[in-house]
């Protein structure tokens, strides 16, 4: 399978349009069972973690079943980021590149921005994600998920819902 451009893009604004329905099935069906999902921290000497196996990562999941867990936490109401209220969130995309492809899989980065609203508080979470999709099958699916969060110096847990 080959994306366009603007098949990508539109693949990446459902995504995150599906994190701000809160349509979380929908939303974990856009990745791929063996999918890694990693945020790194920054460390003392303000560098990104490198190693998710013996540094400190903000999230890290080696497979979808994690994400199948939070997803799974998220709608019984047993969540222990205490995440309800659910906040209300809008992601922004911008600065889409495509970094490869090849025939099975495009790797790109792109920058977000993501508002988001609870208890009268609005917060602000900004980074850089880097993916890799999966285009062997008959859908495109993330297979790798890095995201890299600007401004990491926050006051509440953060959670899937505000990358």
């Amino acid at each position: 399978m080959t994306l366009s451009f603007e098949q990508i893009q539109a693949f990446l604004v459902r995504e995150a349009r599906l994190l701000d329905d809160r349509e979380w099935d929908e939303w974990l069906a856009c990745y791929h069972e063996d999918v890694t999902f990693w945020m790194p921290a920054w460390d003392d000497d303000d560098e990104l973690t490198e190693d998710p196996q013996t540094e400190i990562s903000l999230i890290y999941y080696p497979n979808r079943t994690g994400l199948e867990d939070r997803v799974y936490r998220l709608k019984t109401e047993r969540s222990g980021a205490s995440s309800l209220p659910e906040p209300r969130t809008k992601h922004f995309l911008s600065g889409l590149e495509i970094l490869s492809r090849s025939e099975d899989a495009v790797s790109l980065r792109f920058n977000w921005l993501t508002k988001s609203y609870r208890y009268k508080k609005t917060q602000e979470y900004y980074g850089t994600s880097f993916y890799t999709l999966d285009l062997s099958g008959d859908r495109p699916l993330i297979r790798d998920k890095k995201i890299v969060l600007t401004n990491d110096c926050i006051n509440q847990v953060v959670d899937v819902y505000h990358l």
